[in-house]
């Protein structure tokens, strides 16, 4: 393991995850996990209830990265809502990722520059993959449930996964301004449809993956409405690859009422804690300017893991 000359400081070193509301995140325990794992006894991680009036203050001490003892030296940013968009004007660069999805929700100094990323979208990859998901995008058509910042994520995590084809469902179709644009960009052909229609729909299209990025029980109301679901006649000898995959990316209350439903029909469900897990893997490895051997990564891993109560893995794959 080795870290960049110029990302040493003299004082103390602190990331932070903002936004508002922030109490009940639980990036810090996986931060701070991480950062046990790997030795980092000066590296500080903590909440900070921040407003978008608040970064300008907050992105001058990132831009004055020697930091002082009264002013630790700041790693790292973890950025959520409302702040996504907000934080852009403070980065000289972004990645190709936060340019497509035109959110920010990872900032860190490299040098003298401040730079942002956007870590939900191989967050969503990798929790995709570890529940399963063999994507074939030859023959299935994947869907998004909701249209806000976090189906732009969505969208750009299948179209890395290989999909060239989706399907939006969605309150309010004629606010998806932002998501269509964001498809054509990527060269992804986009159906909207009205989120109302969704259970009739996937017992027709057997939409795989399904990535629901609405808020915690915004889906109970219509989640009982599922079935007919690939593989509901034989689910225990049903391969993954063969059974359709959710990810859910509200994990408070887990399971949700769609991940049970979906999972009662046949489906296999993944929680948006997996999402939060390795999308926060990511951050870590900006922040502190790591690289790892995978068996170093797989222990960064499962640390991280254990500090959220979620099983461990065999592997990094």
């Amino acid at each position: 393991m080795k870290t960049e000359p110029y990302r040493e400081a003299p004082y103390l070193r602190r990331a932070y995850v903002l936004g508002h509301p922030i109490a009940h995140s639980l990036s810090p325990a996986l931060h701070r996990a991480a950062y046990a794992y790997l030795g980092e006894a000066n590296f500080e991680y903590d909440r900070r209830d921040t407003l978008p009036d608040d970064l300008p203050t907050i992105m001058h001490r990132v831009r004055h990265p020697k930091g002082t003892e009264d002013a630790p030296y700041i790693a790292g940013l973890s950025v959520t809502m409302p702040l996504k968009t907000a934080v852009i004007e403070y980065c000289d660069e972004l990645s190709e990722t936060a340019r497509v999805t035109g959110a920010v929700n990872t900032v860190y100094p490299r040098g003298e520059k401040v730079l942002g990323d956007n870590t939900d979208v191989i967050g969503i990859v990798n929790a995709l993959r570890h529940a399963g998901l063999e994507p074939d995008p030859e023959r299935d058509e994947p869907a998004v449930i909701g249209g806000g910042a976090t189906a732009i994520s969505a969208l750009t995590a299948l179209h890395k996964l290989g999909y060239r084809r989706a399907s939006v469902y969605a309150r309010s179709l004629h606010k998806l301004g932002d998501l269509q644009a964001v498809a054509e960009r990527l060269g992804v052909q986009l159906s909207t449809v009205a989120l109302a229609e969704f259970p009739v729909e996937q017992k027709a299209r057997r939409h795989n993956p399904v990535i629901s990025t609405l808020p915690a029980r915004a889906a109970d109301d219509w989640a009982s409405q599922l079935s007919g679901l690939k593989g509901a006649s034989n689910p225990a000898g049903a391969s993954a690859t063969h059974r359709p995959v959710l990810l859910d990316v509200a994990y408070n209350p887990w399971p949700s009422a769609l991940a049970s439903a979906w999972e009662a029909n046949g489906g296999t469900v993944v929680s948006g804690l997996e999402m939060l897990l390795y999308q926060a893997v990511e951050q870590v490895l900006l922040f502190t300017g790591r690289e790892l051997q995978p068996a170093e990564l797989l222990g960064l891993i499962n640390a991280m893991c254990a500090a959220v109560d979620l099983a461990p893995r065999a592997s990094v794959s």
